[in-house]
């Protein structure tokens, strides 16, 4: 590439409303009154709320430039390992916007519901057969509630048997959240060591399931980006030992439309539309996590579930043996329109195309970058790759070092330190909706950032530079926050 690299950014000082208020100052204009005027009550008067006095350009000014202070998806390339932030394409969000949609009330009866509930039928429908399994329910509202829900029906089947099991086996190239989702539902976490390969072997597993052991939570693809080429056998052996199998379906923006878990032993996972789907979450949601299962969990899926019955759809609670209901109301339904938009506007072969150049793009950073940072497993990945620091360690430089200098070349940091089985991971994931040329310019800035540290480590330990935001002292803010604003 001959694209010149510069390390630069927008610092703009940006005062609080309150700081900018002028009294005399306002933003709208009344109409004159042409109405008698009457006395108000006193307990309807007084000075009212501390709003600042200001003009309707300086808060239209104030709120443009602080949006230009975040960064997302429609910014620029946010490789954040495991996570699949990818492009929402705009045509969901304006499915999402359509009237009857986003003017839907929880409490309209389902005679005038009807679209949305057939759209909730047929999005379960067509999330079963994508992942090969028999039944699911949409009240998931995140990924780790469906990992909860998860291991919820892992204890009502154990439950069902008259068996009282205690331990789930979770590998350590597991997603982070399953140890807790395990351990909030009862059962006590038990690590399960992956082989040299990255990937678990049958042996391990078969040495640690007994007759107390609830099943196994496996990330497949797992979080060194490896596809778990043993699942199928360790499957077995958990069923000969009349346990589950449970996959985290976080990383199934790798395998979509190519691999059907429930066709390989699988007996509950979960998927997060709001990565694998599109509509890539902010600031913690909003999310959607539904939870599927084989024929015979079904009876404990969490409801409502949307029904055909005739030619009417109907949310259907008559389900004694379910786990519950886990949230009030559909309150995540936009995202659920999004991934309904995004499956029918792929198709079948646009589902396998996105998880073939999610893997292709990965492995293209791989190739390019691991004589530069160290490659812990060099071998094929699937949708994400992790290098580590150790090369740069020589020089005094770490992971994190990496990640806030990346942010000075306009790129949104990778995962870091994560998995843990990796010291001083970096998790990178590039998503399908990458082009080459910003793939190719993330593999430069990376490379450049590895020059630099060998000029002047102590300049990145400085980074970012030109972020609104610079470095922060992480342990001071996690011990002693300002949680409150005083001029």
């Amino acid at each position: 590439m001959t694209e010149k690299l510069i390390a630069n950014g927008i610092v703009q000082d940006e005062l609080l409303l309150w700081e900018k208020s002028k009294p005399g100052k306002m933003g709208f204009s009344m109409p004159r009154r042409d109405v008698e005027s009457f006395d108000l009550d006193e307990a309807l008067t007084g000075d009212g709320p501390d709003f600042p006095h200001l003009s309707e350009v300086e808060v239209v000014r104030h709120y443009t430039r602080l949006s230009q202070w975040n960064f997302g998806l429609d910014t620029g390339m946010y490789p954040l390992g495991s996570c699949t932030m990818k492009y929402n394409p705009k045509t969901n969000d304006r499915q999402a916007s359509l009237h009857g949609f986003a003017c839907a009330h929880p409490l309209l009866p389902q005679s005038l519901s009807q679209g949305a509930l057939r759209l909730l039928f047929e999005l379960e429908q067509y999330l079963c057969e994508i992942t090969g399994m028999a039944a699911a329910s949409l009240q998931p509202a995140a990924g780790a509630h469906g990992e909860l829900a998860g291991m919820m029906i892992f204890h009502a089947y154990h439950k069902s048997k008259g068996s009282k099991r205690t331990k789930i086996l979770i590998p350590d190239t597991a997603h982070g959240t399953n140890p807790a989702s395990a351990a909030l539902c009862g059962f006590k976490p038990v690590p399960v060591r992956s082989g040299e390969d990255g990937v678990l072997t049958p042996e391990i597993v078969a040495e640690l399931m007994d007759e107390d052991t609830a099943g196994i939570m496996i990330t497949n693809p797992n979080t060194l980006g490896l596809y778990e080429e043993n699942l199928k056998e360790i499957a077995e052996i958990v069923h000969q030992n009349d346990g589950l199998v449970y996959a985290d379906g976080a990383n199934m923006n790798a395998i979509m439309g190519v691999v059907q878990p429930g066709k390989i032993g699988v007996d509950v996972m979960h998927l997060n539309l709001h990565k694998t789907f599109s509509t890539p979450h902010g600031g913690g949601g909003p999310g959607a996590g539904p939870v599927l299962v084989r024929e015979h969990l079904a009876r404990f899926l969490p409801t409502p579930r949307a029904e055909k019955e005739g030619d009417q759809y109907v949310l259907n609670e008559d389900c004694p043996d379910s786990i519950g209901r886990l949230h009030a109301f559909y309150g995540n339904f936009g995202i659920l329109i999004r991934a309904y938009s995004y499956i029918l506007t792929m198709g079948a072969e646009g589902l396998k195309d996105a998880s073939r150049y999610a893997v292709l793009n990965a492995n293209y950073i791989m190739e390019k970058l691991k004589e530069t940072y160290f490659l812990p497993y060099d071998k094929p990945c699937m949708h994400e790759c992790v290098f580590s620091d150790r090369f740069q360690k020589e020089q005094h430089a770490t992971t994190l070092d990496i990640a806030k200098r990346l942010i000075d070349y306009g790129f949104h940091p990778p995962t870091i330190y994560f998995p843990l089985i990796v010291n001083g991971a970096i998790m990178v994931e590039p998503t399908e909706t990458e082009s080459k040329e910003d793939i190719d310019r993330f593999i430069q800035v990376m490379k450049t950032i590895a020059a630099e540290i060998k000029e002047n480590p102590d300049r990145l330990q400085q980074a970012p530079e030109f972020a609104k935001v610079r470095r922060l002292d992480e342990v001071s803010a996690a011990r002693n926050p300002r949680l409150t604003f005083s001029s």
